[in-house]
């Protein structure tokens, strides 16, 4: 038996059973997480391991610059376009490039849509049946169901007729053996609470999500010509304007800004009648989890910012989503984030698969340095000539992702960091939103911090991108009305202008937290690139000092009804969607088969 105690105040009992999830589904990427339970099946330890290895650094040395950003937004297909778009600011920043209006409101416009996107599809698809029960839809009443669902929301698929037909086909899948995506669930678990009703209600809109989800992403087809992966461009946008000319190729013309606003309009319509509702019913059965999960029990929460309202201006002043950090959950003191200096963000590997020269130093991004060390700790069970990884030994290295840090401190990231500390600086279209949702679910503020917490930061999260939305395709349609046409500056896109050697960064504020691309150049070419992503900081191992990351950090106290089927601990790390693409990528060749729980 150990024990420890962090500099976060936990203690980390590494004695009692060790339960390990891997790999964690519902997610992107690949994530093992390790747990010890006492005898009260509480959680006492716990242990995020990045099981993949990602190599874009080393792959984007001696690149030209302006092509980054297609290589970049491979990082990761579900949050499509945050790496391009952090990475064409990282390349401007560093060459001091402004960009016209309408590339401002158009960039808006496509990462907007891919906010209301990706919450809808994590809520529904991820983390929904975390709490729904779909075998016991089968038990639901259909007239209940219409009843309950007319009570909620003037959403017109809501009729007996249409209950009862999403119940059929429910029970067609069951009976027929082949549950498809719904394999593997902890279908009948003590944990889930809701009525049959609300598990019926819930996976008929799981269902009409699904479909929808596919209208919202054509907002980026329309200005970056494909989803996923659109296109985007150092200096702007690709997509040109000719309101005059139906057929110019790429153009955008008066039928693909009403199509654009068409969709935004029907994207509005979902999240208020259907997203919003649905979040709020089921949140009412699960209040207890409001004082779960709680994460950092210092709760330090960090932002970079987004959504400018003005080109070229990435000041507080500017930005919709802003800029700061959040130090012991003291929502009075804001602290200024700066992103160039090299004592805020830094990276460390005491416990990573890298090399560093000094491993209790941390290296700034700029200093960034990518060098593999993967190496199984000692007190590792299992991993010896291809047996399956038993328990890794965290007192080791034992994560392919690194730990950043913001002046020392672990820091979480995400919609509720974005949400929180919008609140604390008064910004009054997101201080509604949170009002509201806790004055009808009748809890306190604090209830934030937690897995619940989370979990609704996001919803709301996604109705206020659904308002910005509207508001910027309407702001675009009224620049074009008055003759502004541009989209794109040229003006320094010839190396001969640049340099000899330069440096910027790249800020974004992807739908799981803070992203920041760090490019050094020198003589017109990359000479390093470095990517701290949301997940980096979310999924972080122990760094020189002991500290835990978010995701151990908000498992430990959790109880388990039965620890052989750990629904508790997805609840928990879904409601951080975590993207172990973005985090790492590679597969290890050294690391075996690591399944100890099969889950959904």
């Amino acid at each position: 038996m150990s024990r420890t105690v962090t500099p976060n105040g936990f203690e980390l009992d590494s004695s009692g059973r060790r339960i390990a999830i891997d790999p964690v589904t519902r997610i992107e990427g690949h994530l093992r997480i390790e747990v010890n339970v006492d005898g009260a099946n509480v959680i006492r330890n716990a242990v995020s391991v990045g099981t993949m290895w990602r190599g874009l650094e080393i792959i984007m040395k001696d690149r030209d610059p302006r092509d980054a950003w297609a290589f970049v937004q491979r990082i990761c297909g579900v949050c499509t376009g945050v790496h391009a778009l952090a990475s064409v600011r990282a390349v401007e920043d560093a060459l001091a490039i402004e960009i016209p209006r309408n590339a401002n409101i158009i960039r808006n416009i496509m990462h907007l849509a891919l906010y209301v996107h990706d919450h809808l599809v994590h809520f529904y698809h991820l983390h929904a049946l975390d709490w729904v029960d779909v075998v016991s839809a089968l038990k639901a009443d259909p007239k209940a169901t219409s009843d309950l669902a007319q009570s909620l929301s003037p959403w017109p698929k809501a009729s007996v007729g249409y209950f009862k037909d999403i119940q059929g086909r429910v029970k067609k899948l069951v009976g027929s053996g082949q549950l498809g995506p719904f394999r593997n669930g902890y279908w009948g678990h003590p944990a889930y609470k809701l009525p049959p009703e609300a598990n019926l209600m819930a996976v008929a809109h799981y269902i009409e999500a699904l479909n929808f989800q596919r209208e919202i992403v054509k907002i980026q087809a329309v200005f970056g010509g494909k989803n996923p992966h659109p296109n985007w461009l150092v200096g702007g946008v690709p997509a040109s304007i000719n309101v005059h000319s139906a057929g110019a190729v790429g153009a955008i013309n008066v039928e693909r800004l009403n199509l654009v606003l068409d969709i935004a309009k029907m994207t509005h319509e979902f999240i208020s009648q259907v997203y919003i509702p649905d979040l709020l019913a089921i949140a009412s059965f699960y209040k207890d989890w409001a004082k779960i999960g709680d994460g950092l029990a210092s709760r330090n929460l960090l932002c970079y910012g987004e959504f400018p309202s003005r080109a070229n201006d990435d000041s507080n002043d500017s930005l919709r989503l802003p800029r700061g950090a959040i130090l012991g959950g003291d929502l009075s003191k804001i602290h200024p984030v700066d992103l160039k200096d090299p004592a805020q963000v830094q990276e460390f590997v005491p416990h990573s698969w890298y090399r560093y020269p000094d491993e209790k130093a941390g290296l700034h991004p700029w200093d960034g340095i990518t060098e593999l060390d993967f190496r199984l700790g000692a007190g590792t069970r299992g991993g010896k000539d291809g047996a399956a990884i038993e328990a890794i030994d965290e007192g080791d290295k034992y994560s392919y992702i690194k730990a950043p840090r913001w002046k020392g401190h672990a820091m979480e990231t995400g919609p509720l960091a974005r949400m929180v500390l919008g609140y604390a600086m008064g910004r009054k279209d997101i201080k509604e939103l949170v009002d509201g949702a806790l004055k009808k679910l009748d809890l306190p503020l604090p209830a934030l911090f937690s897995t619940l917490g989370r979990t609704a930061a996001r919803g709301l999260e996604a109705q206020w991108a659904a308002d910005r939305l509207l508001e910027d395709v309407n702001d675009l349609i009224a620049q074009v009305r008055a003759g502004n046409l541009d989209t794109a500056n040229n003006e320094k896109w010839s190396p001969a202008s640049w340099p000899a050697q330069t440096k910027g960064v790249g800020y974004c504020e992807a739908p799981r937290g803070a992203l920041g691309h760090w490019i050094v150049i020198k003589d017109q070419k990359i000479a390093n690139y470095q990517a701290v992503v949301p997940t980096t900081w979310n999924a972080s191992p122990r760094d020189a000092a002991g500290a835990i990351g978010a995701y151990e950090a908000a498992l430990l106290g959790t109880p388990m009804a039965d620890p052989s089927k750990p629904l508790e601990i997805l609840r928990t790390i879904h409601s951080f969607d975590p993207c172990l693409a973005c985090a790492t990528h590679v597969v290890g060749p050294d690391g075996g088969p690591l399944t100890t729980v099969q889950v959904l």
